[in-house]
């Protein structure tokens, strides 16, 4: 298959709602679509950067810039370009993980769609639908969150994630145990403690959660270790986990028990794959994470978190909870399940005449026989 030409498209939407993490407030997304147009066929790819470099390095602007000058440009010059060529083709290119994986994923897309395959069939889907649960972020007030967990729960979620950090942690946990029982519940620092912390982190132990969400940076995977020796819950790690290698070093040195595996995160679909397989030898479960993705980025989480070792429901919420109007026919939560495409590739259509309406720029890149790859905005 030829890479013949690259289409990076931002749109921006609003948010249902506010979301409130430890990095801050969010209200809308600046969203870089990656279409690869190829000689037999077209995919979509999505980067999951955000608009600033908080939650990783990388942020939507600079994505697109490394697309244009450094990542495409070796891509359109190949002859010829499957999925699991690009991984190889940008290894020179340190970093920019989430640039690179929304280009494998646009050419993944076009592949399997050649190929009249699914992206459930290409991952070895074992399931139809699969558990969903939701992130709830920091509230302003207990009973602003429990009026929030308590609507989640009524629209079916089958787990409630919550956000914490230093001064609202254990008592927003205690009060949603108290309210609603043993609801599987989990909870996620954004790398916001410390080790000093490790002692008021094992205070949540009594509260039976599945899993404590990477409380350390990221960087501190002995730390994490470290962690794991005085805290009863399992530890989870998520911004650690930027590659398989990455997820065997830390599964080596015991500093989690379970792993958020976020595409994104780790270079794209593929990586993602053999951090899934990795982690099923080690019988270490792992779970599909979010970086509030539109039907496209849902459309591949869920088919992947159709695999077997995806034991923990993820944060595949459905459409409605993020965004108004999807860009893709909305995923529909059905008793707590959000039904896996099965359509080719994606499995999912574009609605174009609103993804035009929601854009704010487009830039073509082009392959050019003999000559410079041609950008046009």
């Amino acid at each position: 298959m030829k890479l013949e030409a690259v289409e990076l498209r931002r749109i921006r939407m609003s948010l249902v709602a506010p979301f409130e993490t430890s990095f801050g407030t969010q209200q809308e997304r600046d969203i870089l679509l990656v279409k690869a147009i190829t000689d037999e066929g077209e995919g979509w790819g999505e980067c999951v950067a955000g608009e600033e470099p908080d939650y990783s390095s990388e942020y939507v602007e600079a994505a697109q810039h490394v697309l244009v000058h450094h990542l495409l440009p070796p891509l359109l010059e190949r002859d010829s370009t499957a999925a699991h060529d690009v991984a190889g083709a940008l290894r020179r290119i340190h970093g920019h993980r989430m640039a690179k994986a929304a280009i494998e994923m646009a050419v993944l897309d076009a592949e399997l769609r050649s190929k009249r395959e699914s992206f459930a069939q290409f991952f070895g889907a074992v399931h139809t639908a699969v558990d969903c649960g939701v992130s709830v972020g920091i509230h302003r007030s207990i009973p602003d969150l429990l009026r929030t967990v308590g609507g989640y729960l009524d629209q079916g979620y089958r787990r409630i994630k919550l956000k914490i950090k230093p001064g609202w942690d254990l008592g927003p946990v205690r009060a949603v145990r108290e309210r609603f029982g043993d609801v599987p519940l989990q909870v996620d620092a954004n790398t916001a403690y410390s080790l000093a912390d490790a002692e008021h982190l094992a205070q949540l132990d009594p509260f039976d959660l599945l899993l404590i969400e990477q409380p350390l940076p990221e960087d501190q995977v002995l730390a994490h270790a470290e962690l794991a020796k005085v805290v009863r819950t399992p530890i989870c790690l998520d911004e650690s986990i930027t590659s398989a290698q990455a997820a065997a070093d830390a599964i080596q040195l015991g500093a989690c028990k379970i792993i958020n595996i976020k595409p994104g995160r780790v270079g794209g679909y593929l990586e993602a794959r053999l951090i899934h397989d990795l982690c099923a030898k080690h019988r270490v479960p792992v779970w599909m994470g979010g970086m509030l993705e539109t039907g496209l980025g849902r459309a591949g989480n869920v088919a992947m978190a159709a695999m077997p070792n995806f034991k923990l429901p993820g944060d595949t919420s459905a459409s409605d909870r993020y965004y108004h109007r999807d860009i893709t026919e909305p995923f529909v939560l059905v008793d707590g399940r959000l039904k896996v495409p099965d359509g080719l590739g994606l499995g999912v259509k574009v609605d174009v005449d609103y993804l035009r309406e929601i854009t704010t720029s487009q830039q073509m890149v082009q392959r050019r026989e003999g000559r410079p790859v041609r950008v046009a905005d």
